[in-house]
């Protein structure tokens, strides 16, 4: 064991895999998460930089969930979070079951928001601890065709910034959003996007991003986009009228749209 523990949810690909990777290479201890029998291999992985290296299998989407997660690290102080889980929910929105939209915004926001409320209340008691969330610059954009998950984190990304400016006076405390686009992880299969034209293009590393966001995290801003065209993105949407990102993304997501 070293002095240094960390917690990675949605760890078993993408995103939350790398950053999982660098949190091992940086010399943490590392409890990952994920809510797939996938985290156990992910972890495998993780033990090659001689750390110790604990997973466990959890729905965070459920408050039981999350505190499933909490027991695991088993009362070691926690010095870093990365708030990672995510879940989309690709296609039209009348044609989704109950369960799967609820699902994304449990998962997304409300285990999301328990998870800081219960990390970040120790961290502010001892002056002393870093957050990372992963927030998208889809919550700058209305997402014809994902309307759930980009709402969901338009959500996390002007909740962070509120929560950001509620901690401005806790010294050693930081709280970090990182906001990247379209990158090459297992979510577009997950979310059933595989046959649309965000789907299939080109897409950002997962590596670069979690390294964008982990190099934030580190010296303590408070937001980090990642990747130029995103940051360009970013900037538009404050510009362009709703109606007209609206029927941006609709091009992006709509299903069938990669094969037109």
């Amino acid at each position: 064991m070293t002095d240094k523990f960390a917690i990675v949810t949605g760890a078993s690909t993408g995103i939350g895999f790398e950053l999982a990777t660098i949190a091992a290479r940086e010399g943490y201890d590392v409890l990952v998460v994920a809510d797939e029998p996938l985290i156990d291999a992910a972890a495998a992985d993780f033990r090659q930089f001689g750390t110790e290296i604990r997973s466990v299998q959890a729905d965070l989407a459920t408050i039981d969930g999350v505190d499933t997660l909490l027991a695991a690290s088993q009362g070691r102080q926690i010095d870093l979070l990365c708030a990672n889980a995510g879940v989309g929910t690709g296609g039209a929105f009348l044609e989704q079951g109950v369960s799967n939209w609820r699902h994304s915004i449990d998962t997304n926001i409300t285990g999301t928001l328990y998870l800081l409320q219960k990390v970040l209340g120790q961290m502010v008691a001892r002056n002393e601890g870093k957050i990372l969330v992963t927030g998208s610059i889809a919550g700058y954009i209305p997402g014809s065709f994902n309307a759930v998950y980009n709402a969901t984190k338009a959500f996390v990304d002007n909740f962070t910034e509120a929560l950001r400016n509620e901690l401005k006076d806790v010294e050693g405390v930081t709280l970090t959003t990182l906001m990247p686009g379209a990158t090459e992880t297992e979510f577009f299969a997950r979310a059933d996007m595989l046959d649309t034209k965000i789907g299939q293009q080109e897409k950002a590393d997962p590596a670069k991003v979690a390294k964008d966001g982990w190099d934030a995290l580190m010296s303590g801003k408070g937001h980090i986009v990642s990747g130029l065209s995103n940051k360009m993105q970013a900037a538009a949407s404050g510009v362009l009228p709703q109606s007209t990102l609206a029927e941006m993304h609709r091009g992006m997501a709509e299903p069938g749209s990669g094969s037109k």
